[in-house]
């Protein structure tokens, strides 16, 4: 049990070391609900929750748990991304989510679905049937960083370095070896000031040739009398590009598995794909969440079902398996593609419910349902062999290869 104030650590869950473990983790989760759904991990220092009442509670409770992971460090050493809507609690986080919201209502996601949709045509365009295809590679990946690089008005010959950058940043340590851990963050901190950099180059390009993309929305933008200052505008930026573009890859990928793990499911979603996607999307999320857990500092002395939790602990509501919770979901751990009502916990809850889960929903909607047009049968490539992602905390496949049948 906690006794004094202690900062996360970069250390990985020992029971996720494995990547069978890391993308078939919902045994451990299942056996830590019914043996320890609160329980103190010392080894990372940190609080976990499991089960999906408390882990919804601790999401939507801001008065009760921060989402600033880095108020330990001065304003000068926190990374853009920390600074960002992310990592800040209110009042700063409403201001600057009211800013930014505006990006991302109804009317400008209508606007974007007719271009969304010539980005997967491109794409599918480009696969041979009868081919192998590498859905991560082909789809997941080139359809949000594009769409992404659109939003932000950055050139989209970059999408490499930004493949890069999302990987780095997502990145959780291979092990615990202390040297692993160090040289993981020596990494992630020069790619965080490589795209310090490298926005703060965009912001200027974008003062002196304003165009219609939300940089330049955002420097002319005000809320209330509230502008973003550049690092602000900085932090967002790579928000987008990192969060916006791992979630929706995942979330796509995960989709085109969960089709091959279930074809019965698949069969049905066959026979009418534009009435039972939407509702499939949402069982996807549920089923693989592209963000299995997120962190929160608690800030106050409190006690939690019966364990004392001191202010300045680090907890870890884990999404993952918070969305298989039998108490909440019946059937749990079946893949029920018109499941209602499907409350899942992926995209969060509260004020930092993700900014971008419209564009996600939208995306996977638009790409999944014109590849059911072309290419109705597909499965699994001789050649697959499972690669996910090095992280407990992102949640997707590195490649995922398919055959089109």
């Amino acid at each position: 049990m906690s006794t004094t104030k202690r900062r996360p650590t970069m250390r990985q869950v020992s029971a996720l070391l494995t990547k069978e473990d890391r993308y078939e983790p919902f045994k451990w989760y299942e056996k830590m609900r019914k043996e320890s759904p609160i329980r103190w991990d010392s080894e990372r220092e940190a609080w976990d929750v499991f089960d999906y009442a408390t882990s919804k509670m601790v999401l939507e409770n801001k008065d009760l748990f921060s989402s600033d992971r880095s108020q330990k460090k001065a304003d000068s050493e926190k990374t853009p991304l920390e600074r960002s809507l992310i990592g800040i609690d209110p009042p700063k986080h409403t201001s600057m989510r009211a800013l930014v919201n505006r990006a991302f209502t109804p009317k400008v996601m209508k606007h974007w679905k007719p271009r969304i949709a010539r980005i997967a045509t491109m794409l599918l365009d480009k696969i041979d049937p009868k081919s192998e295809v590498d859905i991560v590679e082909q789809l997941s990946y080139p359809l949000p960083v594009i769409v992404i690089s659109e939003i932000l008005g950055v050139p989209i010959e970059d999408q490499e370095k930004f493949k890069e950058w999302s990987d780095w940043v997502v990145a959780g340590p291979k092990d615990n070896k202390p040297e692993t851990i160090s040289a993981l963050m020596e990494q992630q901190e020069r790619v965080n000031k490589e795209l310090f950099h490298y926005f703060k180059e965009m912001i200027a390009l974008k003062r002196e040739t304003p165009g219609e993309d939300i940089i330049s929305v955002l420097l002319q933008a005000e809320e209330q009398g509230v502008t973003l200052t550049e690092d602000e505008l900085i932090g967002f930026c790579i928000l987008l590009l990192i969060a916006g573009n791992e979630t929706t890859t995942n979330l796509i990928s995960n989709a085109f598995y969960c089709f091959t793990e279930f074809p019965e499911a698949y069969e049905r979603i066959k026979e009418n794909p534009l009435a039972t996607l939407p509702l499939t999307i949402e069982e996807v999320l549920r089923y693989r969440s592209p963000v299995q857990a997120m962190g929160r500092v608690v800030k106050e002395d409190m006690d939690l079902h019966g364990h004392s939790l001191k202010a300045g602990d680090f907890i870890v509501p884990w999404i993952g398996s918070a969305n298989r919770d039998e108490q909440q979901f019946p059937n749990s751990q079946q893949f029920i593609i018109d499941r209602k009502p499907n409350l899942h916990l992926a995209f969060g809850k509260g004020i930092h419910f993700c900014l971008g889960a419209p564009l996600a929903r939208l995306e996977a909607e638009v790409i999944l349902e014109e590849w059911i047009k072309r290419f109705p049968s597909f499965k699994r490539a001789a050649s697959f062999t499972l690669e996910p992602i090095e992280s407990a905390f992102v949640y997707g496949l590195k490649e995922f290869k398919v055959t089109i049948l």
